[in-house]
C-alpha cells in the first residue's frame, strides 16, 4: 500500500554512521531485556523465599534447627541475614555475661554486612538498566541528527531542493530516534519498579534484623 514505511529498507539505506548507531541501540534494547527478565526472575524469588522464610522463623521452630537447616542453603536473602547473624552469636556467646552489648553489637554488624551484600546482589543490573534508560534517546537523537545533517549536506550540489529529496534522508534518520525510545522506554520502566522493589526488601530485612537482636537480647544473659 502506498505510503506504508518500511522500516527495514529505512535501515538499509540508513548513512553507515547511522546504521552504528541502530547496531548500538539494539544492542543495548537485548542488554535492557536480558537484565529486566533477570531481575524480575530474582526479585520475585527473594519476595517468595523471605515470606516463607519469616514464616517459618515466627513459627516458633528452635533457632539453631533453623540455623542448621539453612546455613549454606539456597534459602533465599532473609534467610542469609539470619544466618549471618546466629553465626556471629554462636561465636561470641561465651562472653555474653560480661558483655552482653558488645555481643549484640557484633551481630548487629554481622547482618549489616550481610543485608548489605544481599541487597548489592538484588540491585544487580539495576545502574545498568538506568544508563541505557537515561542515554539511549540522546544516542538515537545523535543518529537523526547526523543523517538530517547528512541529508541537507547531500543538497548542497542541487540547484533546487524539493521535498522527495530530503524526505527519504530525514526519515531514514528518525527511525534512529525511535529506536532510542524503543530501548529506554522500557529500561526506565523496570529500572523505576525494581528498584523500588528492592528497597521494599531492604526495610524488610531491617525490620528483621532489629527483630531477631530483640530476640537475642531475651536470650543472651541466659547463654553461657
Amino acid at each position: 500500500m502506498s505510503g506504508e514505511i518500511d522500516f527495514l529498507d529505512l535501515i538499509l539505506d540508513a548513512s553507515i554512521v547511522v546504521q552504528a548507531v541502530m547496531l548500538v541501540l539494539v544492542l543495548a534494547s537485548v542488554v535492557s531485556w536480558y537484565a529486566i527478565i533477570d531481575r524480575a526472575r530474582t526479585l520475585s524469588g527473594a519476595r517468595e523465599q523471605s515470606a516463607s522464610f519469616e514464616e517459618e522463623f515466627w513459627s516458633g521452630k528452635d533457632l539453631a534447627s533453623l540455623y542448621k537447616k539453612h546455613d549454606g542453603a539456597d534459602s533465599g536473602p532473609m534467610a542469609e541475614v539470619f544466618v549471618a547473624g546466629f553465626r556471629e552469636f554462636i561465636k561470641s556467646r561465651d562472653r555474653a555475661r560480661e558483655d552482653s552489648a558488645s555481643v549484640l553489637e557484633s551481630i548487629r554488624r554481622a547482618m549489616r554486612v550481610a543485608q548489605n551484600r544481599e541487597t548489592d546482589s538484588l540491585e544487580r543490573y539495576l545502574p545498568t538498566l538506568a544508563t541505557i534508560g537515561s542515554t539511549s534517546p540522546y544516542v538515537g537523537l545523535f543518529g537523526t541528527v547526523w543523517g538530517i545533517m547528512s541529508s541537507f549536506h547531500a543538497l548542497g550540489g542541487v540547484r533546487q531542493a524539493t521535498l522527495n529529496m530530503v524526505a527519504p534522508g530525514i526519515s531514514e534518520a528518525l527511525v534512529a530516534t525511535a529506536m532510542g525510545l524503543v530501548a529506554a522506554i522500557p529500561a526506565v520502566v523496570a529500572y523505576n519498579r525494581y528498584s523500588s522493589e528492592a528497597y521494599r526488601l531492604d526495610g524488610r530485612f531491617e525490620d528483621f534484623s532489629e527483630e531477631f537482636l530483640n530476640l537475642m537480647h531475651r536470650q543472651l544473659p541466659a547463654a553461657s
